[in-house]
């Protein structure tokens, strides 16, 4: 699973196109640096299809949403769509609002999405119009057997054509007929703004050195999993652990996430879900 991807990222060095939540849209920016990947941070209307054709790959992010912003996702991810550029949505806080709601309902019709990444509320809220949600972050009081999560990515992807990405206590990434669990990740993560901004925007590079295929997912979730447990290691507070947390990705390496992956298919079972990220 893991070969020589983060090599082809570093070498390739791929331009992403970012549409995202202007409170993390730094720490996106310095991930994508720091994975190997040229991030371009633009959302106005007016230049965002032109950036689209010349980028490797697309990022949309929710977080910080309004009209305006929503207007250039659709363009851009239409763009994108026509020239084959991978499009990697995140979701944030879906079902929160009703413009949260409307917006993600939109660009799932209009734009086809290679990825979806979302914590399990805003998922759920995205296949089955149902979820709780408390501003951005997933109930942390929900507990779901990990089984009924899969067979969610799994119909969702068939739904949408797009690798699934479930991330919180353990992830889940899925498409509609094989499903990974991976157990790499620190509690630490959810207790700094933009880990799971930076996660999506690292699965954008992921797939903007290739394809949006479900190794290249499966390894961008791990990767960011395992900078977790890395920085947490040395941290004294959360500052220290952002900062450490990119350092991590800066050093990451295909052998170092190749040891360090915790990932297996999922053959079934009644294990719960719980907490998120």
């Amino acid at each position: 699973m893991i070969t020589d991807q983060i090599a082809e990222i570093r070498s390739r060095k791929p331009l992403v196109l970012n549409i995202t939540n202007y409170v993390t849209v730094n720490d996106c920016a310095n991930i994508l640096l720091a994975i190997g990947a040229s991030p371009i941070m633009a959302d106005d209307e007016q230049e965002v299809e032109e950036l689209a054709a010349l980028s490797q790959g697309l990022v949309i992010n929710i977080g910080t949403l309004n009209r305006r912003t929503l207007r250039s996702m659709v363009l851009a991810g239409k763009k994108a769509n026509e020239l084959g550029v991978p499009v990697v949505l995140d979701p944030v806080g879906n079902g929160a609002t009703r413009l949260r709601t409307e917006a993600a309902n939109l660009l799932l019709k209009e734009v086809r999405c290679a990825v979806i990444r979302g914590n399990v509320s805003e998922i759920r809220m995205a296949y089955a119009g149902s979820g709780r949600t408390k501003g951005v972050d997933a109930d942390d009081g929900e507990a779901i057997p990990l089984a009924n999560l899969v067979r969610m990515a799994r119909s969702f992807s068939a739904e949408t054509g797009a690798v699934i990405a479930i991330t919180g206590g353990k992830d889940i990434v899925s498409t509609a007929d094989k499903s990974y669990v991976i157990a790499n990740g620190h509690e630490k993560m959810a207790r700094i703004t933009g880990s799971g901004c930076m996660l999506t925007a690292l699965v954008g590079a992921f797939c903007a050195a290739g394809c949006a295929d479900l190794d290249r997912v499966v390894a961008a979730v791990a990767a960011m999993g395992l900078a977790g447990e890395i920085a947490a290691k040395e941290c004294r507070g959360t500052g220290g652990f952002r900062a450490l947390l990119l350092d991590a990705i800066s050093n990451m390496d295909d052998k170092r996430l190749g040891e360090g992956i915790k990932v297996e298919e999922f053959k079934g079972g009644d294990e719960a879900l719980s907490g998120h990220r």
